[in-house]
């Protein structure tokens, strides 16, 4: 896990090393271990690097790292998959001297070019110059769980890990008018219409599951990985439990590859909770453990860490955030992130890393990306109900409500669900004209910033045609969702020299559960029903059959009712109506302190963008 910066330019005016210092102090936090520089002997390429040592610890694996006196390469990430791969390209002749895995990644672009990618199991983005062919080879995994950003014109094209390593070459840190009023109005980071683009004029992203290629200042950028969302096996459940713990054993497994120790962020949920106990499996001594806890608030989890901890005998750590913190951070945690958050529990999560750091633990295993692929949010329930009765399974339908409702779950189905069901394609476009209200009929924003809506063009919004569970799902994958909770967790861990791994974003995990039918895992009445009963019996029955669904929350409600938060946001709208995005009557009006997760979360959302624009 490290921080990547690189300039291809035909100007070399365009690269020094000078240059190249400023970007790698900019990403020095994501690589306390060690820096790296090289200039191409053409000097029309520049690579730089900063090290977060974690496999093979040796100098001889420092970065940039050369390749037959023909590649370079920047890397930032972890190959799961490396020894296999390595053994694989071993058999080919290749021959290696060191133990790392970005020799691998090395040897296997000299075997399969851009294919390569499709060999790595993990989170990654890197960059290798070819200077043989004067050409920049750069790609980002499957799912976007580690960044890619470029800014590029005719003459020179400059990369990093963070923004800041391009800002910090002279560009400037314009924001996007029109994504500042999509965060806003609608809580909206990303573009589903354009993966691509970022917060910040003239600064893009390399899609996940994308990689590119510059040559001759003409940039090609190519998807290597779609995910199938259309095809359902024929498996039954019990065979596809017994699957599932193959795959995601061999994925833990995997991901404890480290030359340092390993640690786990836990919450009281089952994600984490399964991570901790197929852990234990293949890790004999005990575990260190990290959890955000909120004494006296109803969503504490402490009494389901306090279980886990005990069961597996882990050594357990704690943090309490709470609002002065929260304040006291805010500046840091907007530096690290650069792009806004929808909400604290981007802070609580930014304090369990932390935890971590201090104690001596630099990788951590995360729960993330269960949710996603296992429909875990009850905001999935009412496409799941659809989709039931889009093929007429009435009955299957009533029962699944009913189960729910006993679990204190109650999703209305009525005659506008049934009319989505059989007109998917209106259904789509009925939620995007409501999405275009929410922005018009916002009671805060100016009328400079709402002149920006000049008729549909400049419209960021979409919404997907879902005829089925896995049509949501696959949106919230791979268009507009997991992304950005991959973005707070990768700045968050390298904000304190951290590196997060997630086990249930393995692909060949994550294509396999797509093939399941959806009442594999939304059944009698619970969310991520083939995960539950895949660890009913390593877990205690009170965590795997919770009915109750809890997203990381702190207590944000209280939070921004002290006083010390009220003077905070009340200087940010003072600001932002200076700044002519709110109109003055934002000012005059009661602020409405919300939870972390309320969609209409907007004096939040003025305290986030106050600090980046």
């Amino acid at each position: 896990m490290c921080g990547i910066a690189g300039i291809v330019s035909s100007l070399q005016s365009d690269i020094n090393l000078p240059m190249l210092k400023k970007m790698t102090d900019a990403l020095a936090h994501r690589g306390p271990d060690g820096e790296g520089v090289w200039l191409s002997p053409q000097k029309t390429a520049a690579l730089a690097h900063r090290r977060l040592a974690v496999i093979d610890l040796s100098f001889q694996a420092s970065q940039p790292m050369h390749y037959h006196d023909r590649y370079s390469i920047v890397f930032n990430g972890e190959i799961y998959n490396y020894v296999e791969l390595k053994n694989v390209l071993k058999k080919g002749g290749y021959q290696f001297k060191t133990n790392s895995d970005t020799e691998v990644i090395l040897a296997a672009f000299d075997a399969y070019k851009e294919e390569c990618v499709k060999y790595l199991d993990g989170m990654f983005s890197f960059a290798i110059w070819d200077e043989l062919e004067q050409i920049l080879f750069a790609a980002r995994d499957r799912f976007g769980e580690k960044p890619f950003y470029y800014f590029n014109e005719k003459s020179r094209f400059i990369f990093a890990s963070e923004m800041k390593g391009i800002w910090a070459t002279g560009i400037h840190k314009t924001p996007n008018p029109k994504s500042v009023l999509d965060f806003i109005t609608l809580g909206q980071v990303q573009n589903p219409t354009n993966k691509s683009q970022t917060f910040f004029k003239d600064i893009y992203s390399l899609p996940p599951s994308h990689f590119l290629t510059l040559h001759n200042n003409k940039l090609t950028i190519e998807q290597y990985y779609i995910l199938d969302k259309e095809t359902i096996a024929k498996v039954s459940e019990t065979e596809a439990i017994e699957k599932f713990n193959k795959l995601f054993d061999n994925s833990i497994q995997k991901r404890m590859r480290s030359d340092i120790p390993i640690g786990i962020s836990l919450s009281g949920g089952i994600d984490s909770a399964s991570i901790l106990s197929t852990l234990q499996k293949f890790h004999p001594t005990s575990i260190k453990t990290f959890s955000a806890v909120f004494p006296r608030f109803e969503k504490d989890e402490s009494n389901y860490i306090d279980q886990l901890t005990t069961k597996f005998k882990t050594e357990a750590y704690s943090v309490i955030p709470d609002a002065y913190s929260m304040i006291e951070n805010f500046e840091k945690i907007i530096y690290h992130q650069e792009e806004p958050f929808g909400s604290s529990s981007v802070f609580a999560q930014f304090c369990v890393y932390e935890l971590a750091k201090k104690n001596n633990i630099t990788v951590l295993l995360d729960g993330q990306g269960a949710d996603e692929i296992f429909a875990g949010y009850h905001k999935y329930l009412h496409w799941f109900f659809q989709e039931l009765f889009n093929k007429n399974k009435h009955r299957l339908l009533q029962n699944e409500r009913a189960a729910f409702k006993k679990n204190d779950i109650s999703i209305s189905f009525g005659i506008k669900n049934m009319l989505a069901s059989y007109l998917p394609s209106h259904a789509s476009i009925a939620m995007e004209n409501r999405e275009y209200k929410k922005i018009m009929q916002h009671p805060h924003i100016s009328k400079d910033m709402l002149s920006l809506l000049k008729g549909r063009e400049w419209q960021a919004i979409h919404k997907p045609i879902v005829t089925k569970l896995n049509d949501i799902l696959y949106f919230n994958i791979f268009e507009n969702g997991l992304e950005e909770l991959l973005r707070y967790a990768d700045r968050n861990s390298m904000a304190h020299g951290c590196e997060v791994r997630l086990p249930f974003l393995q692909h060949k995990l994550v294509d396999f559960v797509f093939t399941l039918p959806s009442t594999y895992k939304i059944q009698n009445g619970f969310t991520k029903s083939m995960l539950r009963k895949s660890m009913g019996h390593q877990l205690p029955k009170e965590i795997v059959w919770r009915k109750d669904k809890v997203g990381f929350e702190p207590p944000q409600k209280k939070w921004m009712q002290s006083p010390m938060m009220q003077d905070y946001l009340f200087e940010a709208k003072q600001s932002l109506v200076k700044k002519n995005i709110l109109n003055p009557k934002v000012l005059q009006e009661k602020s409405h302190s919300l939870a972390a997760h309320d969609p209409n979360n907007f004096d939040w959302r003025y305290l986030c963008i106050d600090k980046i624009v």
